[in-house]
């Protein structure tokens, strides 16, 4: 059904504004560079005129705070119902882009506007969070055009509301009045859901490959509980109050290597793991060459926790993680940066390569460097 814009202004008695053609395409792209909320959603722009590996070009490309990629294929004048092919086959493509393929378009795409070059700090800026460690688990296709034919209109509506094809067309009308230029909008389809891929080794891709050795940490430096400056001193990270909260530090693997941050300030230190979690009443570490009980020493924080201060169901104990420090600074020396990794796990594998390299860069230790593991 054919779709009409109109626009009055009303300063004094109602006058039409006039709808005229829009300039150039490209005066459509940069628009919509400028304010991605154009297109109605939050989305940050990772790639302009981005070249496929079969030779055609995707007008632009953006990813949604969930990880999910979007193709755009803009149409200056009205369209045909060729377009419907040519974004489909942008999507065959699309789907098969491997997380490091991403990070590579949106880093080309950054240079060439003088943007942060890392998505991390990108995707933290527009959203507020880290990326997802899968990136284009869905994606959605959206054909911009003035005007679509009939049979596009039919091929659109069928694909998306009879097979779940996540392809929207988005309308718009380019105004101008007394100097002054306006763009409004519309969608063909309400709600149309991004298609999910299918699980297994084609998606595994997606995810940010784990070096194998690195793993993140949250230690809860709080007042009345547990005390960075012990664990920094004596060597080891540690978590309890619960079985939610000392599950996966217990499954830390001897020899991995931790990055340890204290939620809310940054990270304090990076270190080898040398000995299986422990409770703390029985914790064992080895202090200058002798093996001495952890509750022997004189400890600024509290390590012991009861049924009823326990916040979660399971064991209350706080379990000890002996760690040697690579390099670890006291608390008013952490490293933050906008993009940096950070969960509500005690611990879990660290995948996110800019956090990785950021923080060994500033520390001033080498890189673990080992290949990708499944």
């Amino acid at each position: 059904m054919p779709l009409e814009f109109g626009l009055w202004r009303v300063d004094d008695k109602p006058v039409r504004v006039a709808t005229r053609p829009m300039p150039l395409e490209s005066r459509l792209e940069a628009l919509i560079e400028a304010d991605p909320g154009i297109l109605g959603q939050p989305l940050l722009l990772i790639g302009r005129q981005v070249l496929t590996e079969h030779g055609k070009v995707v007008d632009l490309l953006g990813i949604d705070a969930e990880g999910g990629l979007h193709v755009l294929e803009l149409k200056r004048d009205r369209t045909s119902r060729e377009v419907v092919a040519q974004i489909l086959d942008y999507g065959s493509w699309a789907q098969g882009l491997t997380n490091d393929q991403i990070r590579d378009i949106y880093m080309s795409y950054a240079r060439s506007k003088g943007l942060a070059e890392q998505l991390d700090e990108a995707f933290a800026v527009r959203f507020g969070g880290t990326p997802p460690e899968t990136l284009n688990s869905t994606h959605a296709l959206t054909i911009v055009a003035s005007e679509i034919d009939a049979a596009t209109e039919r091929i659109v509506t069928y694909l998306a509301s009879d097979f779940q094809v996540p392809v929207n067309v988005l309308f718009f009308r380019y105004f101008e009045d007394e100097g002054r230029s306006y763009l409004a909008r519309t969608w063909l389809i309400d709600d149309v859901e991004p298609v999910a891929e299918s699980t297994g080794a084609k998606s595994r891709g997606k995810q940010e490959p784990w070096n194998g050795i690195d793993w993140f940490v949250s230690f809860g430096d709080e007042p009345g509980g547990r005390n960075w400056g012990d664990a920094l001193n004596y060597g080891f990270v540690s978590a309890g109050g619960g079985e939610w909260f000392s599950r996966t530090l217990r499954t830390l693997p001897l020899g991995g290597r931790v990055f340890t941050h204290i939620p809310k300030v940054g990270y304090v230190g990076v270190g080898t793991i040398t000995g299986e979690a422990q409770p703390f009443e029985d914790a064992v570490l080895n202090i200058d060459g002798e093996n001495r009980r952890l509750a022997d020493f004189p400890l600024q924080g509290t390590y012991r926790h009861s049924e009823e201060t326990s916040t979660a169901q399971g064991d209350p104990r706080e379990w000890i993680v002996p760690v040697t420090w690579e390099r670890a600074v006291p608390r008013e020396k952490a490293l933050w940066r906008t993009g940096f990794f950070a969960n509500q796990n005690s611990a879990c594998k660290l995948r996110a390569r800019f956090t990785i390299d950021e923080v060994s860069r500033h520390f001033g230790i080498a890189d673990a460097g080992q290949e990708a593991a499944p």
